[in-house]
């Protein structure tokens, strides 16, 4: 699994800088988290096939966040998509769409199919796939905004052929059923169950986006545990008020939500106010390692790889939602 850094500008672009936006690929699958001015830019820089995109999820609707959706659209009749493509977001998404297409006389020749999240202020599954699903959570915006987390099945736990071997079972496609978890058929026709010659269940990986939000303490429960969190980081604490009267996150506020929220593996920051050169950003790095060490800035272009955990699944060293410490209460939902 890898995550690609498309846009990790906030509020307007910049030359290097486009607006936000973030794409997983995950065996195949592609992914789109937000689609913000420049989008389609990126996705030509790194050679990613944008028809491949099965789902867009968007956290909000304001322009920074959406701009780049209706020449995405577009794009993908050109390049002669067939399969659906999926928009998910808060309420009035549809709404957006469907101006864009009247009013810019959109041709699309493939299936759009908009589902808006009726109640963004409950936590909820919103879209399934094979061995994993995407969670949206409320966060707290000027406009009704959520984050989404990624998050793979339980995957079984190792497999220990000295086991299967002991347990009378021939090499071969059984001991390809076991590993995925299947019962089989011996040798001298006996059951061998998988826990029977495989290690404990195995987390599956957890990717969450996070952005346009003050910091909630109930947030932590939902990015607790991800293996990469790409949180906003707007400002420094030199403009705390600022970011308070936006309803947006300092870098070291993200980083008491890492810490809190426990489990997380790295934090990438994105959403840059534009106030800041790549040379300035390194105060919002500086600041949030102070409290959560594995931060780093996120960079358009960027790549990072999300490898699998074989760590054993182990729910004690994720905390719950009573890690909220490090943020004020009056800033809860």
């Amino acid at each position: 699994m890898e995550a690609f850094i498309l846009g990790c500008g906030g509020m307007m672009p910049l030359p290097n800088r486009h607006l936000t936006s973030v794409l997983l690929r995950r065996e195949g699958e592609v992914f789109l988290f937000d689609c913000g001015e420049g989008t389609q830019v990126s996705l030509r820089a790194l050679n990613l096939k944008w028809k491949k995109i099965s789902a867009i999820f968007i956290s909000h609707t304001h322009a920074d966040h959406i701009t780049g959706l209706p020449g995405m659209l577009m794009l993908s009749s050109q390049v002669d998509r067939q399969d659906p493509l999926f928009l998910i977001g808060p309420p009035r998404l549809a709404e957006y769409v469907e101006a864009n297409r009247r009013a810019l006389e959109m041709h699309i020749n493939y299936e759009i199919r908009v589902q808006e999240i009726q109640d963004p202020s409950l936590p909820q599954d919103v879209f399934f796939g094979e061995g994993y699903r995407v969670r949206a959570f409320p966060l707290k915006h000027s406009r009704v905004c959520v984050g989404y987390s990624f998050i793979e099945d339980v995957r079984p736990g190792v497999f220990h052929p000295e086991r299967a071997e002991a347990a009378q079972v021939p090499r071969g496609a059984l001991w390809a059923q076991l590993q995925r978890g299947e019962a089989v058929q011996n040798a001298v026709g006996e059951v061998v169950t998988a826990d029977m010659v495989l290690g404990p269940p195995r987390r599956g990986r957890k990717f969450t986006f996070m952005t346009d939000t003050l910091p909630v303490a109930s947030a932590m429960p939902h990015i607790a545990g991800s293996d990469l969190l790409i949180s906003e980081g707007m400002f420094d604490e030199a403009n705390r008020e600022s970011a308070m009267a936006k309803k947006h996150m300092t870098a070291a506020d993200a980083a008491r939500l890492a810490r809190g929220a426990g489990g997380i593996k790295q934090m990438g920051l994105i959403h840059y106010s534009p106030r800041f050169t790549y040379g300035e950003l390194k105060v919002l790095q500086r600041e949030a390692r102070e409290i959560f060490p594995e931060t780093f800035l996120t960079r358009d272009h960027m790549t990072i790889k999300i490898p699998q955990d074989d760590g054993v699944l182990d729910d004690s060293k994720v905390s719950d939602s009573s890690a909220s410490r490090d943020v004020p209460d009056s800033q809860d939902l």
